[in-house]
């Protein structure tokens, strides 16, 4: 068995590395959280909600959930073939946690831009 310390020394065995380097990223909790509103979109539906998103950064990061399990992906066989994207329900569970750090950033904006501000200026000086 690993002791505690051990098992933060390399990102594969870090559970907490690991996770949040997959769907840390700038788009995966962006795409999390539009699914969990909208249940179902297809590719196109999600890129037009998300906006600034290229179509290819959409489908990495989508293939990425889908890999982790978090997104489920759905192919029906019609022509043309239509795709639909959906949150498993582990990824339903991660909702409520991405939405207690959305709390804590909104409460903690200010205080942290002021923050890097007055560091910005330490460092000027």
């Amino acid at each position: 068995m690993l002791e505690k310390k051990d098992k933060f020394l390399k990102s594969e065995r870090c559970p907490v590395r690991n996770i949040l380097d997959r769907f840390g990223d700038k788009w995966s909790t962006l795409v999390i959280l539009v699914l969990n509103e909208e249940q179902k979109l297809r590719f196109n539906e999600l890129h037009r909600v998300i906006g600034d998103i290229s179509q290819k950064m959409l489908t990495v990061t989508l293939r990425n959930l889908e890999a982790d399990g978090l997104v489920s992906r759905k192919v029906f066989a019609e022509i043309p073939p239509r795709v639909e994207y959906q949150l498993t329900d582990i990824g339903k569970s991660l909702v409520p946690h991405i939405s207690g750090l959305i709390t804590w950033a909104d409460d903690n904006f200010s205080s942290i831009l002021e923050s890097r501000s007055s560091y910005q200026q330490k460092k000027k000086n």
